[in-house]
């Protein structure tokens, strides 16, 4: 018995190839125009809310670390005092 490998030919239609590549392409460019219109739209949305602002955000944050490190330094304070107490009460 001879057996004869089938020779497997993978036929394709360039045709919907080619359509398949230019619908990609299309979509692509149509998703990057609507995040870049969508993000225009948040940046300009954004730039009216800081105009709007009795205080600008870097003055806010300006503040915010002033506050902060006024706690931390009072939180130091009264922990050296409650150790210098405790330290104290055991030399007595």
């Amino acid at each position: 018995m001879n057996h004869h490998l089938a020779q497997h030919k993978l036929d394709i239609d360039t045709r919907l190839v080619t359509t398949g590549a230019a619908l990609t392409v299309a979509g692509t460019l149509v998703a990057c125009t609507g995040m870049a219109i969508a993000a225009a739209a948040v940046f300009a949305a954004g730039r009216r809310m800081v105009r709007t602002m009795d205080v600008p955000p870097s003055q806010q944050a300006v503040q915010q670390w002033r506050r902060a490190k006024e706690a931390s330094m009072a939180g130091l304070q009264a922990w050296q005092s409650a150790s210098e107490t405790h330290n104290g009460s055991h030399t007595h």
